[in-house]
Protein backbone atom coordinates (compact mmCIF):
# COMPACT_ATOMS: atom_id res chain seq x y z
CA UNK A 1 0.00 0.00 0.00
CA UNK A 2 2.84 2.52 0.54
CA UNK A 3 4.45 1.69 -2.27
CA UNK A 4 1.60 2.69 -4.36
CA UNK A 5 0.35 5.30 -2.21
CA UNK A 6 4.36 6.91 -3.27
CA UNK A 7 4.65 5.66 -6.72
CA UNK A 8 1.50 5.60 -8.38
CA UNK A 9 1.48 8.12 -11.14
CA UNK A 10 4.27 10.34 -9.43
CA UNK A 11 7.45 12.05 -10.75
CA UNK A 12 10.51 11.14 -8.31
CA UNK A 13 10.82 13.31 -4.84
CA UNK A 14 9.81 12.97 -1.97
CA UNK A 15 8.68 9.12 -2.81
CA UNK A 16 12.00 8.26 -1.69
CA UNK A 17 11.22 7.53 1.34
CA UNK A 18 11.29 4.58 0.35
CA UNK A 19 14.82 4.25 1.03
CA UNK A 20 14.00 4.40 4.30
CA UNK A 21 11.11 1.88 4.25
CA UNK A 22 13.27 -0.45 2.43
CA UNK A 23 15.76 0.10 4.91
CA UNK A 24 14.06 -0.96 7.92
CA UNK A 25 12.35 -3.29 6.14
CA UNK A 26 15.60 -4.88 5.56
CA UNK A 27 17.04 -4.57 8.60
CA UNK A 28 13.97 -6.45 11.15
CA UNK A 29 14.26 -9.32 8.62
CA UNK A 30 17.86 -9.97 8.52
CA UNK A 31 19.14 -8.44 11.79
CA UNK A 32 22.42 -10.83 11.94
CA UNK A 33 23.11 -9.09 8.64
CA UNK A 34 22.91 -5.88 10.25
CA UNK A 35 25.23 -5.92 12.40
CA UNK A 36 27.72 -6.65 9.41
CA UNK A 37 30.25 -3.34 9.46
CA UNK A 38 29.92 -3.52 5.61
CA UNK A 39 26.10 -3.41 5.77
CA UNK A 40 25.69 -0.42 7.89
CA UNK A 41 28.15 1.44 5.71
CA UNK A 42 26.16 0.71 2.33
CA UNK A 43 23.05 1.21 4.01
CA UNK A 44 23.82 4.75 4.86
CA UNK A 45 25.07 5.15 1.70
CA UNK A 46 21.81 4.18 0.44
CA UNK A 47 20.29 6.57 2.43
CA UNK A 48 21.94 9.32 1.65
CA UNK A 49 21.61 9.14 -1.72
CA UNK A 50 17.81 8.83 -1.30
CA UNK A 51 18.27 12.82 0.37
CA UNK A 52 20.09 13.66 -2.62
CA UNK A 53 17.44 12.48 -4.86
CA UNK A 54 14.83 15.28 -2.86
CA UNK A 55 17.91 17.77 -2.98
CA UNK A 56 18.48 17.52 -6.95
CA UNK A 57 16.51 14.76 -8.39
CA UNK A 58 18.98 14.47 -11.59
CA UNK A 59 19.72 11.24 -13.44
CA UNK A 60 23.02 10.68 -11.67
CA UNK A 61 21.72 10.62 -8.13
CA UNK A 62 18.28 8.37 -9.30
CA UNK A 63 21.06 6.11 -10.71
CA UNK A 64 22.96 6.06 -7.64
CA UNK A 65 20.44 5.39 -5.51
CA UNK A 66 19.28 2.30 -7.70
CA UNK A 67 22.57 1.22 -7.48
CA UNK A 68 22.83 1.40 -3.99
CA UNK A 69 19.48 -0.81 -3.53
CA UNK A 70 20.76 -3.53 -5.76
CA UNK A 71 24.15 -3.38 -3.84
CA UNK A 72 22.73 -3.44 -0.41
CA UNK A 73 20.51 -6.31 -0.96
CA UNK A 74 23.05 -8.58 -2.44
CA UNK A 75 25.30 -7.71 0.66
CA UNK A 76 23.10 -8.73 2.84
CA UNK A 77 22.39 -11.78 0.92
CA UNK A 78 26.35 -12.40 1.76
CA UNK A 79 28.77 -9.80 2.56
CA UNK A 80 31.89 -11.19 1.78
CA UNK A 81 31.43 -11.47 -1.87
CA UNK A 82 32.71 -9.18 -4.46
CA UNK A 83 30.87 -6.61 -5.19
CA UNK A 84 29.75 -7.70 -8.73
CA UNK A 85 28.72 -10.54 -7.22
CA UNK A 86 26.60 -8.11 -4.66
CA UNK A 87 24.85 -6.91 -8.00
CA UNK A 88 24.10 -10.07 -9.62
CA UNK A 89 22.35 -11.70 -5.48
CA UNK A 90 21.28 -8.13 -5.35
CA UNK A 91 19.08 -7.84 -8.72
CA UNK A 92 18.36 -11.94 -8.08
CA UNK A 93 16.94 -11.55 -5.34
CA UNK A 94 15.08 -8.06 -5.95
CA UNK A 95 13.11 -10.36 -9.05
CA UNK A 96 13.10 -13.77 -8.48
CA UNK A 97 13.88 -14.27 -4.77
CA UNK A 98 10.17 -15.46 -3.15
CA UNK A 99 10.00 -17.88 -6.46
CA UNK A 100 13.76 -19.44 -5.78
CA UNK A 101 12.39 -19.55 -1.97
CA UNK A 102 9.19 -21.60 -2.89
CA UNK A 103 11.01 -24.21 -5.45
CA UNK A 104 13.75 -24.77 -2.38
CA UNK A 105 11.03 -25.41 -0.06
CA UNK A 106 9.31 -28.00 -2.69
CA UNK A 107 12.59 -29.99 -3.16
CA UNK A 108 13.67 -29.82 0.23
CA UNK A 109 10.29 -30.24 2.34
CA UNK A 110 8.33 -32.66 0.16
CA UNK A 111 5.64 -33.27 3.44
CA UNK A 112 5.24 -29.35 3.55
CA UNK A 113 4.44 -28.77 -0.31
CA UNK A 114 1.90 -31.20 -0.54
CA UNK A 115 0.07 -29.48 2.61
CA UNK A 116 0.25 -26.21 1.17
CA UNK A 117 -1.25 -27.73 -2.54
CA UNK A 118 -3.82 -29.11 -0.34
CA UNK A 119 -4.43 -25.61 1.43
CA UNK A 120 -4.27 -23.80 -2.34
CA UNK A 121 -6.84 -26.31 -3.42
CA UNK A 122 -8.89 -25.65 -0.34
CA UNK A 123 -9.03 -21.65 -1.28
CA UNK A 124 -9.91 -22.41 -4.46
CA UNK A 125 -12.84 -24.59 -3.44
CA UNK A 126 -14.21 -21.55 -1.20
CA UNK A 127 -13.71 -18.87 -3.20
CA UNK A 128 -14.14 -19.59 -7.02
CA UNK A 129 -16.96 -22.15 -6.88
CA UNK A 130 -19.19 -19.83 -4.77
CA UNK A 131 -17.92 -16.80 -7.00
CA UNK A 132 -18.95 -18.49 -9.90
CA UNK A 133 -22.59 -20.10 -8.45
CA UNK A 134 -23.51 -16.46 -7.44
CA UNK A 135 -22.63 -14.67 -10.88
CA UNK A 136 -24.71 -17.55 -12.41
CA UNK A 137 -27.93 -16.88 -10.24
CA UNK A 138 -27.28 -13.00 -10.57
CA UNK A 139 -27.52 -13.43 -14.52
CA UNK A 140 -30.83 -15.43 -14.20
CA UNK A 141 -32.21 -12.83 -11.75
CA UNK A 142 -31.23 -10.54 -13.70
CA UNK A 143 -33.27 -11.75 -16.87
CA UNK A 144 -36.64 -12.79 -14.26
CA UNK A 145 -36.78 -9.63 -12.70
CA UNK A 146 -36.21 -5.80 -14.81
CA UNK A 147 -35.85 -3.78 -10.94
CA UNK A 148 -33.29 -6.07 -9.83
CA UNK A 149 -31.67 -5.83 -13.24
CA UNK A 150 -31.80 -1.77 -12.91
CA UNK A 151 -30.45 -2.26 -9.00
CA UNK A 152 -27.27 -4.00 -11.07
CA UNK A 153 -26.55 -2.35 -13.66
CA UNK A 154 -26.63 0.74 -11.63
CA UNK A 155 -23.39 -0.47 -9.49
CA UNK A 156 -20.26 1.65 -10.11
CA UNK A 157 -17.09 -0.24 -9.82
CA UNK A 158 -15.11 2.19 -11.41
CA UNK A 159 -13.66 3.38 -8.35
CA UNK A 160 -11.66 0.28 -8.46
CA UNK A 161 -8.27 1.19 -10.00
CA UNK A 162 -6.94 -1.53 -11.43
CA UNK A 163 -3.50 -0.53 -12.19
CA UNK A 164 -3.33 0.97 -8.41
CA UNK A 165 -3.81 -2.80 -7.69
CA UNK A 166 -1.18 -4.18 -9.52
CA UNK A 167 1.42 -1.48 -8.46
CA UNK A 168 0.13 -2.47 -4.74
CA UNK A 169 1.41 -5.79 -5.47
CA UNK A 170 4.49 -5.61 -7.10
CA UNK A 171 5.49 -3.58 -4.14
CA UNK A 172 4.41 -6.46 -1.78
CA UNK A 173 6.38 -8.50 -4.04
CA UNK A 174 9.31 -6.32 -4.07
CA UNK A 175 9.48 -6.36 -0.49
CA UNK A 176 8.72 -9.88 0.35
CA UNK A 177 11.52 -10.86 -2.15
CA UNK A 178 14.39 -7.91 -0.45
CA UNK A 179 12.73 -9.01 3.45
CA UNK A 180 14.49 -12.59 1.76
CA UNK A 181 17.37 -11.94 0.41
CA UNK A 182 19.68 -15.00 -1.59
CA UNK A 183 22.78 -15.75 -2.95
CA UNK A 184 23.51 -17.57 -6.69
CA UNK A 185 25.56 -20.92 -5.83
CA UNK A 186 28.05 -21.46 -7.03
CA UNK A 187 29.15 -18.40 -8.31
CA UNK A 188 29.21 -16.83 -4.36
CA UNK A 189 31.01 -19.61 -2.64
CA UNK A 190 33.66 -19.80 -5.89
CA UNK A 191 33.90 -15.74 -5.73
CA UNK A 192 34.37 -15.95 -1.67
CA UNK A 193 36.90 -18.91 -1.92
CA UNK A 194 38.99 -17.35 -4.19
CA UNK A 195 41.56 -14.58 -3.27
CA UNK A 196 43.60 -11.94 -5.17
CA UNK A 197 46.76 -13.15 -4.84
CA UNK A 198 48.23 -15.59 -7.84
CA UNK A 199 49.55 -18.45 -6.80
CA UNK A 200 52.36 -20.80 -8.43
CA UNK A 201 51.03 -23.95 -6.86
CA UNK A 202 47.44 -22.84 -9.28
CA UNK A 203 49.71 -22.62 -12.70
CA UNK A 204 51.08 -25.17 -14.62
CA UNK A 205 55.06 -25.53 -15.10
CA UNK A 206 56.32 -23.37 -17.79
CA UNK A 207 60.06 -24.67 -19.19
CA UNK A 208 62.86 -22.44 -18.32
CA UNK A 209 63.62 -21.73 -21.99
CA UNK A 210 60.07 -20.84 -22.74
CA UNK A 211 59.96 -18.12 -19.50
CA UNK A 212 63.44 -17.02 -20.75
CA UNK A 213 62.06 -15.74 -24.34
CA UNK A 214 58.71 -14.70 -23.03
CA UNK A 215 61.08 -12.05 -20.55
CA UNK A 216 63.17 -11.02 -23.58
CA UNK A 217 59.51 -10.48 -25.22
CA UNK A 218 58.45 -8.37 -22.86
CA UNK A 219 61.47 -6.28 -22.20
CA UNK A 220 61.92 -4.93 -25.65
CA UNK A 221 58.16 -4.34 -26.20
CA UNK A 222 57.68 -2.29 -23.00
CA UNK A 223 61.29 -0.39 -23.83
CA UNK A 224 59.89 0.53 -27.39
CA UNK A 225 56.96 1.69 -25.63
CA UNK A 226 58.73 3.65 -23.10
CA UNK A 227 60.70 5.39 -25.82
CA UNK A 228 57.35 6.33 -27.90
CA UNK A 229 55.58 7.67 -25.03
CA UNK A 230 58.76 9.62 -23.91
CA UNK A 231 58.31 11.13 -27.39
CA UNK A 232 54.37 11.53 -26.90
CA UNK A 233 54.74 13.24 -23.77
CA UNK A 234 57.42 15.81 -25.47
CA UNK A 235 55.46 16.75 -28.43
CA UNK A 236 52.35 17.24 -25.64
CA UNK A 237 54.70 19.51 -23.51
CA UNK A 238 55.75 21.64 -26.73
CA UNK A 239 51.70 21.96 -27.48
CA UNK A 240 51.18 23.01 -23.70
CA UNK A 241 53.85 25.58 -23.77
CA UNK A 242 52.10 27.17 -27.13
CA UNK A 243 48.39 26.46 -25.93
CA UNK A 244 48.20 30.28 -25.21
CA UNK A 245 48.01 30.58 -28.59
CA UNK A 246 45.70 28.34 -29.95
CA UNK A 247 41.82 28.95 -30.66
CA UNK A 248 38.71 27.68 -29.00
CA UNK A 249 38.74 24.82 -32.13
CA UNK A 250 42.55 23.95 -32.17
CA UNK A 251 42.51 23.76 -28.35
CA UNK A 252 39.49 21.28 -28.53
CA UNK A 253 40.64 19.21 -31.15
CA UNK A 254 43.96 18.91 -28.73
CA UNK A 255 42.13 17.98 -25.71
CA UNK A 256 39.70 15.32 -27.23
CA UNK A 257 42.69 13.56 -29.30
CA UNK A 258 44.76 13.44 -26.43
CA UNK A 259 42.00 11.80 -24.58
CA UNK A 260 41.54 9.13 -27.35
CA UNK A 261 45.10 8.66 -27.27
CA UNK A 262 45.15 8.34 -23.77
CA UNK A 263 42.14 5.64 -23.87
CA UNK A 264 44.23 3.65 -26.47
CA UNK A 265 47.25 3.57 -24.61
CA UNK A 266 46.08 3.23 -21.06
CA UNK A 267 43.91 -0.06 -22.23
CA UNK A 268 46.51 -1.15 -24.64
CA UNK A 269 48.91 -0.86 -21.59
CA UNK A 270 47.20 -2.35 -18.90
CA UNK A 271 46.22 -5.34 -21.31
CA UNK A 272 49.99 -6.51 -22.37
CA UNK A 273 50.66 -6.11 -18.75
CA UNK A 274 48.13 -8.34 -17.39
CA UNK A 275 49.16 -10.80 -20.45
CA UNK A 276 53.20 -10.72 -19.72
CA UNK A 277 52.72 -11.11 -15.99
CA UNK A 278 49.85 -13.40 -16.31
CA UNK A 279 51.55 -16.56 -15.01
CA UNK A 280 54.63 -17.90 -14.35
CA UNK A 281 56.68 -14.82 -15.44
CA UNK A 282 55.67 -13.05 -11.61
CA UNK A 283 57.74 -16.29 -10.44
CA UNK A 284 60.74 -15.86 -12.88
CA UNK A 285 64.06 -15.12 -11.08
CA UNK A 286 65.25 -12.65 -13.79
CA UNK A 287 62.33 -10.49 -14.48
CA UNK A 288 63.72 -7.62 -12.36
CA UNK A 289 63.91 -5.92 -15.56
CA UNK A 290 60.85 -6.46 -16.81
CA UNK A 291 59.27 -5.13 -13.48
CA UNK A 292 61.49 -2.32 -13.81
CA UNK A 293 60.79 -1.14 -17.32
CA UNK A 294 56.64 -1.61 -16.49
CA UNK A 295 56.81 0.34 -13.80
CA UNK A 296 58.30 3.27 -16.12
CA UNK A 297 55.78 2.28 -18.11
CA UNK A 298 52.93 2.68 -15.28
CA UNK A 299 54.77 6.72 -14.13
CA UNK A 300 54.88 7.77 -17.85
CA UNK A 301 51.08 6.90 -18.71
CA UNK A 302 50.14 8.62 -15.25
CA UNK A 303 52.56 11.82 -16.74
CA UNK A 304 49.86 11.65 -19.50
CA UNK A 305 47.36 11.40 -17.55
CA UNK A 306 48.27 14.71 -15.31
CA UNK A 307 49.13 16.22 -18.98
CA UNK A 308 45.60 16.04 -20.54
CA UNK A 309 44.15 16.44 -17.07
CA UNK A 310 46.15 19.96 -17.22
CA UNK A 311 44.71 20.84 -21.07
CA UNK A 312 41.39 19.73 -20.08
CA UNK A 313 41.51 22.58 -17.37
CA UNK A 314 42.68 25.12 -19.11
CA UNK A 315 40.36 24.55 -21.72
CA UNK A 316 37.69 24.59 -19.70
CA UNK A 317 39.57 27.58 -17.62
CA UNK A 318 38.79 29.43 -20.93
CA UNK A 319 35.30 28.30 -22.43
CA UNK A 320 33.72 26.83 -19.28
CA UNK A 321 32.99 23.26 -17.72
CA UNK A 322 30.12 21.13 -19.43
CA UNK A 323 29.26 18.08 -19.08
CA UNK A 324 31.97 16.06 -21.35
CA UNK A 325 34.59 17.80 -19.77
CA UNK A 326 33.62 17.10 -16.00
CA UNK A 327 33.58 13.27 -17.71
CA UNK A 328 36.88 13.98 -18.65
CA UNK A 329 38.13 14.35 -15.24
CA UNK A 330 36.16 11.59 -14.56
CA UNK A 331 37.62 9.12 -16.44
CA UNK A 332 41.20 10.65 -16.13
CA UNK A 333 40.30 9.83 -12.32
CA UNK A 334 39.26 6.32 -12.95
CA UNK A 335 42.25 5.53 -15.51
CA UNK A 336 44.93 6.89 -12.51
CA UNK A 337 43.17 4.41 -10.72
CA UNK A 338 43.39 1.54 -13.18
CA UNK A 339 47.04 2.10 -13.22
CA UNK A 340 47.82 2.63 -9.71
CA UNK A 341 46.08 -0.81 -9.18
CA UNK A 342 47.90 -2.48 -11.75
CA UNK A 343 51.28 -1.24 -10.42
CA UNK A 344 49.88 -3.25 -7.29
CA UNK A 345 48.98 -6.56 -8.78
CA UNK A 346 52.90 -6.28 -10.70
CA UNK A 347 54.72 -5.26 -7.91
CA UNK A 348 52.21 -7.78 -5.38
CA UNK A 349 51.45 -10.54 -7.86
CA UNK A 350 48.03 -10.28 -8.11
CA UNK A 351 45.60 -12.30 -9.77
CA UNK A 352 43.01 -10.45 -12.14
CA UNK A 353 40.04 -11.22 -10.03
CA UNK A 354 41.91 -8.17 -8.01
CA UNK A 355 41.88 -5.36 -10.63
CA UNK A 356 37.95 -6.13 -11.51
CA UNK A 357 37.58 -6.39 -7.16
CA UNK A 358 39.37 -3.00 -6.48
CA UNK A 359 38.31 -0.59 -9.74
CA UNK A 360 35.00 -2.06 -9.73
CA UNK A 361 34.82 -1.22 -6.21
CA UNK A 362 36.08 2.16 -6.13
CA UNK A 363 33.80 3.33 -9.49
CA UNK A 364 30.83 2.56 -7.53
CA UNK A 365 32.33 4.39 -4.71
CA UNK A 366 33.09 7.53 -7.26
CA UNK A 367 29.87 7.34 -8.37
CA UNK A 368 28.18 7.61 -5.00
CA UNK A 369 29.76 10.81 -4.24
CA UNK A 370 29.87 12.29 -7.40
CA UNK A 371 25.82 12.23 -6.91
CA UNK A 372 25.93 14.71 -3.96
CA UNK A 373 27.02 17.29 -6.15
CA UNK A 374 24.49 19.92 -7.86
CA UNK A 375 26.31 19.54 -10.76
CA UNK A 376 24.36 22.05 -12.91
CA UNK A 377 24.50 24.18 -10.07
CA UNK A 378 28.15 23.83 -10.23
CA UNK A 379 28.48 24.35 -13.78
CA UNK A 380 26.73 27.39 -13.75
CA UNK A 381 28.34 29.22 -10.83
CA UNK A 382 31.88 28.54 -12.14
CA UNK A 383 31.13 29.37 -15.29
CA UNK A 384 29.50 32.74 -14.92
CA UNK A 385 32.07 33.32 -12.37
CA UNK A 386 35.49 32.06 -14.32
CA UNK A 387 35.02 31.08 -17.88
CA UNK A 388 36.60 33.82 -20.55
CA UNK A 389 33.98 32.86 -22.92
CA UNK A 390 30.48 32.00 -21.31
CA UNK A 391 27.66 30.00 -23.25
CA UNK A 392 24.43 31.48 -21.19
CA UNK A 393 22.24 29.36 -23.82
CA UNK A 394 24.30 25.67 -22.38
CA UNK A 395 23.16 26.83 -18.99
CA UNK A 396 19.38 27.86 -20.08
CA UNK A 397 19.46 24.16 -21.65
CA UNK A 398 20.63 22.15 -18.58
CA UNK A 399 18.17 20.52 -15.71
CA UNK A 400 15.73 22.81 -13.86
CA UNK A 401 18.31 22.41 -11.29
CA UNK A 402 20.12 25.77 -11.77
CA UNK A 403 17.11 27.58 -11.91
CA UNK A 404 17.24 30.00 -9.43
CA UNK A 405 20.56 30.56 -9.07
CA UNK A 406 20.23 31.46 -13.09
CA UNK A 407 17.13 33.71 -11.52
CA UNK A 408 19.99 35.35 -9.27
CA UNK A 409 22.03 35.97 -11.78
CA UNK A 410 19.64 37.77 -13.91
CA UNK A 411 18.42 39.87 -11.05
CA UNK A 412 21.71 41.39 -10.19
CA UNK A 413 21.72 42.22 -13.97
CA UNK A 414 25.17 39.69 -14.72
CA UNK A 415 24.17 37.32 -17.54
CA UNK A 416 22.27 38.54 -20.75
CA UNK A 417 19.47 36.51 -22.51
CA UNK A 418 16.99 37.35 -19.56
CA UNK A 419 14.19 36.10 -21.57
CA UNK A 420 15.28 33.06 -21.84
CA UNK A 421 16.16 32.13 -18.39
CA UNK A 422 12.66 34.03 -17.47
CA UNK A 423 10.96 31.75 -19.20
CA UNK A 424 13.15 28.86 -17.98
CA UNK A 425 12.30 30.23 -14.24
CA UNK A 426 8.37 30.53 -14.94
CA UNK A 427 8.15 27.46 -16.41
CA UNK A 428 10.07 25.55 -13.60
CA UNK A 429 7.43 27.67 -11.23
CA UNK A 430 4.54 26.71 -13.02
CA UNK A 431 6.24 22.35 -12.89
CA UNK A 432 6.49 22.88 -9.37
CA UNK A 433 3.09 24.21 -8.04
CA UNK A 434 1.99 21.03 -9.90
CA UNK A 435 3.40 18.48 -7.68
CA UNK A 436 1.62 16.60 -5.15
CA UNK A 437 3.69 15.60 -1.70
CA UNK A 438 5.06 12.50 -3.18
CA UNK A 439 6.81 14.71 -6.02
CA UNK A 440 8.18 17.00 -3.89
CA UNK A 441 11.67 18.03 -4.03
CA UNK A 442 13.52 21.03 -1.97
CA UNK A 443 13.19 23.44 -4.42
CA UNK A 444 9.60 23.41 -3.72
CA UNK A 445 10.47 24.93 -0.19
CA UNK A 446 12.32 27.45 -1.74
CA UNK A 447 9.06 28.39 -4.03
CA UNK A 448 6.71 29.13 -0.36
Amino acid sequence: LLFSTLFYKQAIGLNLLFTIITTINLAISNKESFTKRKNIILAAAYLISGITVFLYSSSLSIIANTLAFITLVGSVSEHKSSIYIKWINGLYSIIVSSFSLYFDALNSEVKNAKKRELNYFYWIKIIGIPTIVLIVFISLYRNGNPMFDDLISKIDLSFINLQWILLASLGYYLFYNISNPIKIDPATTIDISTGNDLTKHNLKEVSEKTLENENQLSIVLISLLNVLIVFYLATDFYIITISRQLGAMELSQQVHSGINALIASILLAIIIIIYFFRGNLNFFKKNKTTKNLTYIWIILNTVLVLVIAFKNFYYSSNFGFTYKRIGVFVYLLLTFIGLVSTYIKVSNIKNLWFLFRVNLKIAFVILLFSSLINWDKAITIYNVEHAKNLDVQYLINLSDNNTFILKEYVDKKTLPNSYGIESKYENYISYLSQNSWQEFVVDNLKTK
